[in-house]
Formats: structure tokens, C-alpha cells, sequence
């Protein structure tokens, strides 16, 4: 079985403050090839667009993909290294930081975080998401 077959994340999650509020895709079943869900996540003060993230993660034979493209940096993809119903973590050894991107489901809630190398010193950040109602279309 693949890989991306058994990791779902159906429903919308926000984060907790300070960071803005980003939402999943509002898909209801496993993970699946072309685009299994992408997300974009936004930076403004005083109306105006500072920086900006967009993230699709895909199906790649039997591995998952994760492209992001942040503000003002070239995208960058890194692979799944692990991938379960409740945890998936994603690898770019060549990329400046980070060099790992993960998520892991807490019960209805979301624990993300980029981890790697910078100047020398390992560094991780930790992202807290929280299910949310989803917006209505």
C-alpha cells in the first residue's frame, strides 16, 4: 500500500495566537493523488500583504510530496520520509532551512513543526492547530 493511502486530515484547523489563521482542505477521505490538499497562509500589518506561504502536497508514486512556495524564495519540495494515519513527515536534506516539515494528529487537533540545521545550530519551531469550524462557501 502507498504511503499517502492512509494519512487523511479532513476538516479545518486554526492556529493558535499569535500565528494568523490557516485552514486545511475540506477533503473527507484518505490523501490522493493529483493535489491531496494545499493550503496558503498570509502575513498582513496595515493592510498590506507582508509575506505569504502556499503549500500543495501530492501524491508522487508511493511517496508524498510537499512543494512549498513562500514569499519572496524560490519553492522548495521535500519528500515523505514517514507516513501514517497519524503522523507524516516530510525531508529535504539539501534545503537551507528547515530540512524537515511534520504533522502529527492530537486527537481533533494538529501539532506541525520545521525542524533542521541553520548557521551551525539544530533548531525546531512547533505549530499548534486546533479543529475550526470550516468556512462557509
Amino acid at each position: 500500500m502507498p504511503q499517502a493511502a492512509s494519512t487523511s486530515l479532513p476538516g479545518c484547523r486554526v492556529a493558535g495566537s499569535p500565528c494568523p489563521a490557516i485552514a486545511s482542505s475540506k477533503n473527507n477521505g484518505p490523501v490522493r493523488a493529483p493535489a491531496a490538499c494545499s493550503k496558503s497562509a498570509a502575513r498582513f500589518e496595515a493592510n498590506t500583504l507582508i509575506e505569504y506561504e502556499f503549500v500543495v502536497v501530492r501524491e508522487r508514486g508511493e511517496r508524498l510530496v510537499y512543494l512549498a512556495q513562500p514569499s519572496g524564495q524560490p519553492s522548495a519540495e521535500f519528500v515523505s520520509i514517514t507516513a501514517s494515519p497519524s503522523e507524516v513527515v516530510f525531508e529535504n536534506a539539501q534545503h537551507d532551512f528547515p530540512q524537515r516539515v511534520g504533522y502529527q494528529r492530537q486527537g481533533a487537533d494538529l501539532a506541525a513543526w520545521v525542524e533542521g540545521t541553520r548557521d551551525g545550530q539544530t533548531r525546531r519551531i512547533d505549530f499548534h492547530y486546533r479543529r475550526a469550524a470550516c468556512p462557509v462557501d
